[in-house]
């Protein structure tokens, strides 16, 4: 569950290249009406192995803040009555400072996995951090699961970003692909609400955040 076409690619794809025999959907809440990114979305969609169905909340760049009904709604739409085994998503704290969509589809999914009107077995959280800003995003060393991908697989993550969604080699998006795929693990939604990150998001919610530092602590 990700805001825009191409997260799927950037925070994921290396999972999702790895376990071809995962029966992988992938939901987007941004850009169902963008007539150049919908159809890429779809393309990539078929490069991983995967089916999966867009929304359409605004994703102007003003990033004006959407209402957390709204936001929920169009997962529980999106989803449909879905379970799954494994749910990946955003962190709370987005992968770089700052987008707030990153940031409300994460608040969003996890309070509905939290109050069970999503059905996941487990749920991963991609665990990247910028550090404000001072580089680029890249996976936090000492989150529960990281992965460092094969050549192979990193250059066919370089290739959707670059040939199908048609990032030029100097722009970003490009230039961001993580090597290196990280994510916090949560086997329950008790879990989860012991995690200390959710108790920082809600207190500093109106203030750019970072993952630097943060500790797995009560985990193992």
């Amino acid at each position: 569950m990700v805001a825009h076409p191409d997260d799927e690619t950037l925070w994921a794809g290396g999972a999702i290249l790895l376990h071809p025999q995962w029966r992988c959907s992938v939901y987007t809440l941004c850009r169902a009406s963008d007539p150049d990114r919908a159809p890429r979305f779809y393309r990539a969609l078929e490069r991983l192995g995967a089916s999966g169905r867009m929304a359409d909340l605004d994703d102007s760049p003003q990033q004006t803040p959407l209402a957390k009904a709204q936001v929920e709604q169009t997962v529980v739409e999106v989803v449909g009555g879905a379970r799954f085994d494994l749910l990946i998503t955003h962190s709370p704290l987005g992968e770089y400072t700052r987008n707030r969509r990153h940031e409300e589809v994460a608040k969003a999914v996890t309070a509905l996995w939290q109050q069970g009107r999503i059905l996941a077995d487990a749920l991963w959280l991609f665990a990247y951090d910028g550090s404000n800003r001072l580089r680029r995003p890249g996976a936090i060393a000492d989150a529960d699961v990281t992965v460092t991908l094969s050549p192979a697989i990193w250059h066919e993550k370089c290739r959707i970003i670059h040939d199908i969604y048609g990032f030029a080699a100097d722009s970003w998006e490009a230039q961001i692909v993580p090597r290196v795929e990280a994510f916090w693990r949560f086997q329950s939604p008790e879990d989860l609400g012991r995690w200390p990150l959710m108790h920082r998001v809600r207190s500093e919610s109106r203030h750019p955040i970072t993952a630097s530092g943060l500790r797995r602590g009560h985990r193992q």
